[in-house]
């Protein structure tokens, strides 16, 4: 064993596993015990053989002859035949090994022993020769005894005696070592051949050379393997010892146990197979010549240096061994060969993405456009229309940089984003790029560069060479990460088969002590199907019973008479039947666990003739057999084990579930739950559709706890599930499951709700394991689609009558499958035909179908087939579990297929997530992704990381990895590389992060610094290297000095990355370790496509979209936003109650934006993203909303980050939860919005516009709740059922009218406005961060835009306070003119400070200095009003007092940066020079002259189904009453003539405001239109006055006649006395 590893390497490879160097020399004493033993018993058979003198068993010189003993044939052939594991069994070309035996002819020279210990390759394969692929058995192995003429019997044979073991690859002195007396092999061979490629001739050889890549999950050699699988950690050290020493006594492993009855605990431990030293040699030899190509999907296969005449195995490497799999290499062998390209270096650039809206071309708008030229020194500035074509703009720049243009052709220029790796598109308007757009809203400058096609990099292009290899996938599922292979390899079970062939071998040649012979026979069956996954088939069961009593298996079944055995027929027998039922369970174990060889003789894999599921009345039955790999714990703690079986179909249950009978856990080999019980579902099979699931869920009743009545405890106690799987009952061919069948299941913690062909768990090595025998026939058994039925009416939804007209609107405005009522969807599938108007609603209609059996089939494709052409936003709903129909899944691709690139980005997540739903490989929307992977390098990027991601889900592991394997085939090998890359710096920077953030605090920051050394290095070692961010960022270095960490509980870290463009600045990213980000992806994928929608209707709500990718679970990036700031951070400058006051968001824009335009900019730009992040936040449920996840841009944009907890999945603190408002926004933000604490009319602008981008969103519900229906399965905790899907339905209210929607969102406003426990919580958040807070962190001023020095400023050398002066704006208040004199003449500057600012510095300074260096400030209260003049007077006297002393005072304190930078001059202070403002009385704004009222008043008024709608929804201009103070206003109507005032309708009062909102909806019912003419709609607006009169602020009479209700009229009403109102 120590011969394959030096250094004790393999020591620690195994002890990482858990096994001990105690049990590993144990292992290897035991093993050379073995040996010894092995040799004397083999010198002595051989010995009595010429003694005797009988015929051997096998006959190695007559191999003509294939009449007898197929499967003791079989056996020693995979035993013993294969030379190499063998040793050194001598050959000859065309003879057989004849030991002793002299050469038939001359002998040939002696072969190189290494010739392939040569070339790039050596280190990376493992090689073992194979044997010539003929079939060597006249019949196949299935037990049954052969037909023999004459009735002669079978010869008897004997096997060659087992060779001493030598080293595998011949010896150091250059010659392989023979036999006594054996000829020397044979140098003739194969030519080489491609490891990628293969021939039929070569198929034909007489020898391979086999090559296995070692992936990572098996990092040891051969004897590691087969070690770890004797010696198992999970084994008590005890148990190891008892097994030494009843070796060494000749008694077996488990001679104590007690078999053949229920078992609550045992210590078994896998059978004490000795281990073969195997040694590995590595190399490889290159193709001289092409070969025609024929794919594989085995491994890489190189030539073999020796040619052998008989020398045959049981195993050979099986090609395209997956029929499915192979079908899909031939699937994208012709999609990519439909793609090839003319250009391929088109193939390697990324393309701006383009959206063609009309609202987004921007008709007529003008953009400045600077173009930087190689050729010109100076940029080129342009000023173009947003509707003008890329290569216009081309032609322009050309005009400067070429003299000639007539031969310049512009196809060959493009136009590059500078900072960014990607290019515009030349056909398209610069307006319809997505970054154009990005530019616009931002008001960034745009700059492009104007490159040669020629000189583009073209390293992620595709080549010729890449479309023409094979689609081998074998070789691209080792180049992911963590490959999975749970398989034993080749070479591991050729040496478990030595050691049967030995015991068997042993117990023929046996004359007594046949017990302990057959206990050494059964120990190697027992191993053999321990690697084999633990699996005892029924026919091993009963080959094994007829063995003699053993200690490890003693069964009531077992043969009791030990005379039996005497008779070496009896043992031929048995072993013939033993072996041919290990062969089928090689066969079954190849077949189910895709391992890379397969046994040398097979059935024939041609399909027999083929019968029609429809023409088959008899029912579905099957054997449930048993259970494998019981877990032991499960023998001990559960009793009554019984399976449930159903028949699924798109999640609805075709018939009751069916029961097995109880059984409890047996030892037999292994543990067992044995029923071999049939199940007959009372479905016939013509009854069965397509796709229809088997579902198995395995349950178990717990153990009674000691002590208690075992009945009442068992009355109390429920079943538990314990594991499930499903499985297809028909295969991708569309054939009926037949023959024996492995399943491993899947604990039952992993959710099995959703109808999902989820493929069976051999993921985990430790899975139980379920064996059922479908029934076999002599033909197949295939699913016909039948063609869609030819009449299929369809008629007008009006010829309905209106109630049914009625119900079907209330079905369909439900808009989603998943609340239809049993009711609704019979009256759904009753009416269909009526329902082609609505094209959205096929999804619902196809969810009502009754059945889809065979015999529906037609009438659905007769639907599916004349259905109005759906949009793909709609037809994403077909691609749902709910429908696995192929023809419905085929239709919605190929309604989705005219899909734009830029949008199937924006669906790319939940396209990936719906080939789970597909029932196999291959399928139209995997060809569909695939076919757009190859024609765009952002689709394969996206695309591969998702499908990165999907490894992780286990259930679905081995499909992404299929998927995935795939696409690297098809993305060719520099993009290949790419990904490498990629994925290498991801894990770079994962292991840096996960170091920092398990750090103490104190050593963070020298981590982070050494761990950015090894990014250096990666740099330095790869170049450049694209983030997985966005395939446009291209980096080639770290900028330490930039880099930082953030003081949050998962300390992300903040990276800026040195562009490889020089035209463009740092990338700087935030990398996350810890935090799932796939939620936030899927967050920020809601709120761009909402943001699209949004745009698309004409409503640019202003918000700002930022990247975040997962790139593995617990992992990820996030792009950082320039010029941001966390509202905490703005609010805590006022103070750590800055979260209570209203002024800090309106200050700090103010500070940011000096000049009057640009601060009603920034406004603009808050109202709109406000409302925008309202909207947002509320329909997707977003909590843990504080204070440092929200952010705000110094534009005014304000924006959410870190999603952690959405679809009302709100944090708690005990029985509270955290989020108590239906979103965050508060006073600060109303205040920035109305300009002041007042509401204003802005306000009522920000409410329509939350109210219109509602319900704009609402008319797309069905759209989100069909992409979050396909996330139900992505494994997001707080996505996983229905009920989290219902949040959003109910969010988005869609049986809703859009005025009663409008009302609702307007209370939710109110509602999050008066909330105290938002501020409330920003408060305890900012409580919460003080300790994260640097000490470090110097304070400023929250006014001041910028620090200012001494230095900078000059010396101040006097300050005082002139005067104080009223203002209005942004509130009522003083302020004070101080004028500031510096040294220097004419160096005198006045700025306005108020109250508040004077105190801020004072405060400031005391965070700074000790109170002693500091004077007294002036008292903030004040007796008497402490907002009027003499107030200020007083304060003005005592503040310049203040600043006296202030600047006056010690050095540090006077010539502090703080006191420099309040006395610079503010932009505001600028504006304000040399004017001295008047100021104006609070009330001239709202004097009216006598007898006219002010204010107007906004109305939607409509009229539908005799009922007079009337939406008051807002008021502005309302005067204030005659004391000053705003009114409570209410709105009346009337609808007059009214003599009994019978029409009354009042809204609710809104509180101290002259600008009130309403959107309230006043209903008058029963009214005829006649009547309407003949009305006057009389609103009056009241001020409430408790209990004095209410006070009439003004009204307006509307004649009814004069409008036009046929449809909707909104708009503003002027308030008068008596009057009539204009519209």
């Amino acid at each position: 064993m120590s011969a394959t590893r030096g250094n004790g390497e393999h020591w620690k490879s195994l002890e990482s596993v858990g096994i001990s160097r105690k049990e590993l020399a144990l292992a290897e004493a035991l093993q050379m015990e073995y040996d010894a033993l092995s040799r004397l018993r083999q010198d002595k058979e051989e010995s009595r053989a010429r003694q005797r003198g009988d015929q051997p068993l096998i006959s190695w010189d007559e191999p003509a002859d294939r009449s007898g003993c197929a499967g003791i044939k079989a056996a020693r052939g995979l035993s013993g035949s294969d030379p190499l594991l063998s040793c050194n069994v001598p050959l000859v070309p065309d003879g057989a090994p004849v030991p002793g035996a002299p050469p038939a002819g001359p002998s040939p020279p002696p072969l190189d022993p290494q010739p392939w210990l040569k070339g790039p390759l050596a280190g990376e394969y493992l090689y073992i020769l194979e044997g010539p692929g003929g079939d060597f058995l006249g019949e196949p192995l299935n037990g049954t005894e052969p037909q023999h003429s004459g009735g002669s019997s079978p010869k008897k044979l004997s096997p060659p005696p087992l060779p001493p073991r030598h080293l595998l690859w011949g010896s150091p002195e250059g010659t392989q070592r023979a036999g006594k007396g054996s000829p020397p092999c044979s140098t003739k061979g194969p030519q080489p051949r491609d490891i990628n490629t293969f021939s039929a001739a070569q198929e034909r050889a007489r020898g391979k050379l086999l090559g296995r890549r070692i992936s990572e999950e098996d990092p040891y050699g051969i004897n590691d393997a087969i070690t770890c699988l004797n010696l198992k950690a999970t084994y008590e050290s005890e148990v190891l010892r008892e097994a030494a020493r009843g070796w060494k006594e000749g008694r077996g492993i488990f001679e104590k146990e007690l078999s053949g009855k229920p078992v609550a605990r045992s210590k078994t431990m896998p059978p004490q197979v000795p281990p073969r030293t195997y040694v590995s040699r590595f190399g490889s030899r290159k193709n001289p010549a092409p070969n025609k190509n024929r794919r594989i999907s085995s491994d890489p296969v190189a030539p073999r240096p020796h040619s052998f005449a008989n020398g045959y195995e049981l195993f050979e490497v099986s090609e395209e061994r997956d029929e499915e799999v192979a079908a899909f290499c031939h699937m994208l062998d012709v999609l990519r060969s439909s793609y090839s390209t003319k250009d391929y270096s088109l193939t390697g650039l990324v393309w701006s993405a383009v959206n063609l809206s009309p609202e987004q071309l921007g008709h007529g708008v003008s953009l400045k456009v600077t173009v930087v030229c190689d050729s010109l020194r100076e940029p080129l500035t342009f000023t173009c229309d947003c509707s003008s074509t890329v290569d216009l703009l081309i032609y322009q720049a050309l005009c400067y940089t070429h003299d000639e243009l007539h031969s310049i052709d512009v196809e060959d220029f493009v136009l590059k984003i500078c900072g960014l790796e990607e290019f515009l598109q030349n056909k398209h308007a610069l307006g319809s790029h997505e970054y154009i757009q990005h530019c616009r809203k931002f008001d960034m400058d745009i700059n492009l560069q104007l490159m040669k096609r020629k000189g583009l990099r073209s390293d992620l292009a595709r080549t010729a060479n890449d479309d023409q290899s094979p689609s081998t996938l074998n070789h691209y599922i080792h180049l992911q990460e963590r490959p999975i292979k749970q398989t034993i390899s080749r070479q591991a079970l050729s040496l478990l088969f030595d050691t049967f062939h030995n015991e068997v071998d042993a117990f023929l040649a046996a004359e007594g002590d046949f017990p302990l012979k057959a206990e050494r026979v059964i120990q190697s069956v027992m191993a053999i199907c321990n690697a084999l996954a633990a699996v005892e088939s029924q026919e091993i069961t009963a080959a094994l019973n007829q063995m003699p009593p053993c200690p490890s298996r003693m069964q009531p079944k077992i043969q009791k008479d030990p005379n039996v055995l005497a008779k070496r027929e009896n043992r031929e027998r048995i072993v013939e039947s033993l072996t041919a039922a290990i062969l089928n369970l090689v066969e079954l174990y190849c077949s189910t666990f895709n391992a890379d060889f397969q046994p040398a003789v097979q059935g024939s894999r041609e399909h027999g003739a083929a019968r029609e599921a429809r023409l088959l009345s008899c029912p579905l039955a099957f054997t449930v057999y048993a259970t494998h790999r019981i877990p032991i714990t499960w023998a001990a703690s559960y009793e009554d084990f019984y399976l449930s079986c159903s028949l699924s179909h798109g999640g609805k249950e075709l018939c009751s579930p069916l029961l097995t009978k109880k059984a409890n856990v047996y030892k037999y080999l292994f543990h067992l739950i044995i029923w071999d019980q049939q199940i007959c579902f009372p479905v016939q099979v013509n009854r069965l559709p397509r796709e229809t699931l088997l579902s198995l869920t395995l349950f178990a009743v717990p153990v009674p706890p000691p002590g208690g009545s075992s009945d009442t405890n068992k009355q109390r106690r429920v079943p538990e599930a314990l594991g499930w799987v499903t499985t297809p009952l028909f295969n991708f061919r569309q054939v009926l499951t037949c023959g024996r069948k492995l399943l491993g299941l899947w604990p039952a913690t992993q959710d099995n709700s959703r109808a999902r062909s989820s493929a069976p768990n051999f993921n985990q090595p430790d899975s139980v394991i379920l064996q059922i025998d479908f029934p076999t026939s002599a033909f197949e058994v295939k699913f016909t689609s039948p063609p869609a039925a030819e009449l299929s009416p369809r008629y007008e939804f009006g010829s309905l009558g209106e109630e049914d007209q009625r119900q079907l609107r209330e079905a369909m405005q439900k808009k989603s499958l998943y609340w239809l009522m049993d009711m609704d969807r019979k009256r759904l599938w009753e009416k269909r035909s009526h329902c082609h108007a609505a094209p959205g609603a096929l999804p619902m209609l196809l969810a009502s179908a009754p059945s889809w059996e065979w015999g529906c089939l037609p009438d659905i494709y007769a639907l599916l087939s004349q259905w109005t052409y759906m949009s793909h936003q709609d037809a994403l709903g077909l691609l749902h579990a709910t429908f696995p129909d192929q023809e419905v899944r085929r239709t919605a691709v190929q309604w989705i297929d005219s899909i734009s690139d830029t949008e199937l980005l924006d669906y790319l997540p939940q396209l990936v997530q719906a080939l789970k739903y597909e029932c196999y490989l291959d399928s139209p929307l995997v060809r569909f992704l695939m076919k757009r992977a190859i024609c765009d390098l952002k689709i394969t990027h996206y695309f591969f990381w998702l499908l990165k991601d999907g490894l992780k889900d286990s259930q679905f592991s081995i499909r992404y990895q299929y998927l995935l394997a795939a696409l690297l085939c098809c993305c060719g090998k520099g993009l290949r590389e790419e990904f490498d890359r990629q994925c290498l710096l991801v894990s770079t920077l994962a292991r840096l992060a996960q170091q920092v953030r398990d750090a103490a605090p104190s050593a963070r920051q020298g981590i982070l610094r050494e761990g950015l050394e090894d990014v250096k290095q990666f740099f330095k070692a790869h170049g450049s290297c694209r983030l997985p961010l966005s395939p446009s960022l291209l980096v080639k270095g770290i900028v330490p000095r930039d880099c930082s960490y953030f003081n949050s509980n998962a300390v992300p870290l903040k990276l800026s990355f040195q562009n490889v463009d020089p035209l463009g600045e740092n990338i700087r990213v935030i990398f996350k370790c810890g935090d799932d980000l796939r939620q936030d992806m899927l967050t920020l994928q809601m709120i761009r496509i909402m943001n699209k929608i949004w745009v698309q209707e004409g409503l640019d709500m202003r918000m700002v979209i930022f990247r975040c990718f997962s790139t593995g679970r617990g992992r990820g990036m996030v792009e950082m936003i320039p010029n941001a700031e966390t509202l905490r951070k703005i609010q805590v400058e006022h103070g750590v109650t800055g979260s209570f006051k209203d002024r800090p968001l309106a200050d700090w824009l103010q500070k940011h934006n000096p000049g009057e335009d640009e601060y009603e900019k920034a406004v603009e730009n808050f109202i709109y993203s406000c409302a925008g992040c309202c909207v947002a936040t509320y329909v997707l449920g977003i909590c843990d909303r504080h204070n440092d996840n929200i952010m705000l841009k110094t534009t005014g944009h304000m924006f959410h980050i870190d999603f952690g907890r959405f679809l009302g999945h709100a944090q708690m603190f005990g029985n509270i939860k955290r989020d108590r408002a239906p979103f965050v926004f508060t006073s600060d933000m109303a205040y920035v919005i109305n300009g002041g604490d007042k509401p204003s009319s802005r306000f009522h602008d920000f409410v329509d516009l939350c109210c219109q981008a509602y319900n704009l969103i609402r008319k797309h519900t069905h759209l989100f709740l069909n992409l979050l229906g396909l996330m139900l399965s992505c494994g997001i905790p707080e996505l996983s059922d229905l009920e989290d899907l219902k949040y959003v339905y109910d969010a988005l209210r869609p049986q809703d009218s859009d005025a009663d929607a409008t009302t609702y969102f307007t209370r939710l406003i109110e509602s999050s406005l008066g909330s105290v426990a938002t501020k409330l919580n920003f408060f305890i958040h900012n409580l919460a961060q003080m300790k994260f807070t640097g000490s470090d962190a110097r304070p400023t001023l929250s006014f001041a835009p910028r620090t200012h020095t001494i230095k900078t400023s000059g010396r101040i050398r006097d300050v005082f306070l002139c005067r104080h002066e009223r203002v209005f704006n942004p509130s009522k208040g003083y302020t004070y003119v101080v004028k500031v004199q510096r040294e220097g003449p004419g160096e005198v500057t006045f700025v306005q400070r108020s109250f508040e600012e004077f105190q801020e510095l004072h405060n400031k300074l005391r965070l700074l200095f000790p109170s002693s260096l500091l004077p007294s400030f002036p008292s903030r209260f004040l007796i008497g009003r402490s907002r009027g003049e003499a107030a200020a007077e007083r304060r003005k006297e005592e503040l310049n007092g203040y600043i006296w002393h202030l600047i006056h005072a010690a050095p540090e304190v006077a010539e502090c940066d703080l006191i420099y930078t309040f006395f610079h001059p503010l932009p505001r202070d600028e504006k304000a020079a040399g004017t001295n403002p008047t100021p104006k009385a609070a009330d001239a704004t709202w004097a009216r002259p006598l007898g006219k009222v002010g204010g107007e008043v906004k109305l939607s008024i409509s009229y539908k189904n005799n009922k007079l709608f009337i939406m008051v929804m807002h008021i502005r201009g309302l005067p204030p009453l005659q004391d000053g103070n705003d009114p409570d206003p209410y709105v009346k109507t009337y609808l007059l003539p009214d003599p009994q005032k019978t029409t009354k309708r009042k809204t609710k009062v809104a509180r101290k405001t002259c600008n009130p909102t309403y959107n309230e909806m006043l209903v008058y019912d029963g009214i005829p239109r006649g009547d309407l003419q003949q009305r006057e709609l009389r609103l009056s607006v009241l001020s409430e006055e408790g209990f004095w009169e209410n006070i009439l602020l003004g009204e307006v009479g509307i004649r009814l006649r004069d409008l036009d209700l046929a449809q909707e009229k909104m708009g503003w009403f002027a308030l008068g006395s008596r009057g009539h109102g204009t519209l």
